[in-house]
């Protein structure tokens, strides 16, 4: 592993993929497992990340930053930019290998090591189609966190919401207070970008794709057929289309370990990086309710570190409200029912929001992304050129926003997003497994697709501003049992209308536009009647919401 590490690491990742790929086929999970470790292994051998199995841990710090995610690298490397502070990041999971820097194979790092592999509770209403009606939640348990296990895709999000967080009474959130430290961040080479608004020497890279299909051509033609314009969605006027904007440079991954912690190696000694190291308990004096310390499990044993300044937690939006409720933190009710004492009660847990996004499948005349081409070995060579299918991030190509109320309205609030895939569930093995697919759903909507092997794309309507809510609840005191995670996915009547109208979006995009050339047949619950696809009922809580004939 050293050797191939020293001397072409570049070269070694497609040929790696490639063997994935095969092995994937024949359904060998392991085999994945082995071989991020032994990536992991030639790595370390390489020193191309900065190890710290020998770290001997200090007893105080002045900042402690729990989790070394997306959010939390960037805070231990500002805050250490300060020589006189000592920080200690602590991450639960281990090192960012360079398989997981290669865009395509996004997928297949779900059913890896570094995901939490949390799912949702059972449901009656959503995630019918997963198993057990549930939905995986993945989360990064990694140095990087999510950063590592996402999709890449860089959107900012709209000024209006940052507006709204602001008239809510978060001074400093608002649109002109956050805008400086998007341009400090970002290093972005996208050449169309509103040069005012964007950020060009900063770490976090942005970039479009380097290679891109006919079907992503077809989709923005058809979407400015009708009406919105390319544009760029994260400068003044969100209302648009365009390629995908990705936190990717020259087809690789960039994530927040490799944009802030990589160019730190040897450079900061008050800067302490312990992987492997899972949090318990932050510790809270109950008289001043001030943190002073963590408690923190490594290398077999419990540790008790001091913090002469701050404990910031940056463990994710599941595990933050879990470690603050172990430490006393949260619904008091609650909290005595699991048999902690409460230090604090607050809603923690509460107020938990997801974007859900239904896949409209559609076959197609035109060439899509098939996992098992990648071994084609003119593609590894692309690859080596920074070029080519292996920088798509996993299969994601396009994006467009809508204001569906005020479609003429220039410079709307959209309330739903439509990002393409260029390809299917059949395309990649990985997929129906890391969304957790039923078997029964798979072979009646995609077996057709993989028998014939036929070509096929989607279209996902994502909900903007979710208005139904959940919780993620205590389980048990015991920090290595996992929270119960209640989406309470369409609890409101809002949600499923959105979600109606999206899909009726993609339709209309289908009919009579660009991408009408490209597509067979649609698929939804009933692909093989190759029926009109339409809505069963006006009442959008009415189930199945669509239908074929």
């Amino acid at each position: 592993a050293k050797m191939f590490f020293l001397l072409q690491p570049r070269l070694l990742l497609p040929v790696l993929v490639c063997l994935l790929c095969a092995f994937t086929w024949a359904q060998e999970r392991n085999v994945i497992l082995e071989t991020f470790d032994f990536l992991r292994r030639g790595q370390i051998d390489a020193n191309l990340e900065n190890y710290d199995n020998n770290l001997q841990m200090e007893k105080e710090y002045d900042f402690i930053v729990v989790g070394a995610g997306t959010a939390g690298c960037a805070i231990a490397a500002r805050l250490s930019e300060n020589p006189k502070w000592k920080v200690l990041l602590l991450e639960a999971g281990g090192p960012e290998s360079l398989i997981m820097d290669v865009p395509i194979v996004a997928h297949f790092l779900q059913l890896g090591e570094m995901n939490w592999k949390y799912r949702t509770q059972p449901s009656d209403r959503a995630c019918l189609a997963m198993n057990n009606n549930r939905c995986n939640w993945p989360r990064g348990k990694v140095m990087g966190g999510s950063s590592v296990l996402n999709y890449m895709m860089y959107t900012r999000g709209n000024r209006r919401d940052y507006d709204r967080w602001a008239e809510l009474g978060n001074v400093g959130w608002g649109w002109r207070d956050v805008l400086p430290y998007f341009k400090k961040y970002e290093g972005s080479n996208v050449p169309d970008a509103d040069e005012d608004l964007v950020g060009r020497n900063g770490p976090v890279k942005v970039s479009y794709v380097n290679w891109r299909s006919k079907i992503a051509d077809a989709f923005l033609e058809a979407v400015q057929q009708d009406g919105l314009q390319h544009r760029d969605y994260n400068g003044h006027i969100q209302n648009g289309v365009n390629y995908l904007h990705t936190t990717t440079r020259n087809s690789t991954r960039w994530s927040s370990n490799r944009a802030y912690l990589y160019p730190l190696k040897g450079k900061r000694r008050n800067l302490h990086v312990k992987k492997f190291a899972l949090v318990t308990k932050v510790l809270i004096d109950p008289t001043t309710k001030t943190a002073y310390g963590i408690m923190v499990r490594t290398d077999g044993r419990e540790h008790k570190i001091l913090a002469r300044r701050e404990v910031i937690v940056s463990a994710g939006a599941i595990n933050t409200p879990q470690l603050l409720m172990l430490s006393g933190v949260g619904p008091a009710q609650h909290l005595r029912e699991i048999g902690i004492k409460p230090i604090v009660d607050l809603a923690v847990g509460f107020n938990l929001q997801d974007h859900t996004a239904p896949a409209v499948t559609f076959t197609t005349n035109a060439t899509s992304l098939h996992f098992e081409d990648f071994a084609d070995p003119t593609l590894v060579n692309r690859f080596n050129r920074q070029e080519g299918p292996y920088g798509s991030p996993g299969g994601c190509e396009a994006m467009a926003f809508w204001d569906l109320d005020h479609p003429q309205l220039k410079d709307g609030w959209p309330d739903i997003e439509l990002f393409l895939v260029g390809g299917s569930m059949s395309s990649n093995p990985a997929i129906s497994r890391a969304f957790g697919l039923k078997k029964i759903i798979y072979d009646s909507m995609f077996a057709e697709i993989e028998d014939k092997e036929l070509n096929a794309f989607m279209i996902f309507p994502m909900i903007l501003r979710p208005k139904s809510r959940g919780r993620i609840m205590l389980k048990s005191t015991d920090p290595q049992k996992y929270p119960l995670i209640y989406s309470n996915y369409y609890a409101h009547p809002y949600d499923v209308d959105i979600s109606v109208r999206g899909v009726q979006k993609v339709f209309a995009e289908i009919e009579d536009k660009e991408l009408n050339a490209f597509m067979i047949f649609p698929m939804i619950l009933r692909p093989k009647s190759r029926g009109r696809i339409m809505l069963k009922s006006t009442d959008p809580q009415k189930y199945p919401l669509i239908y074929s004939n």
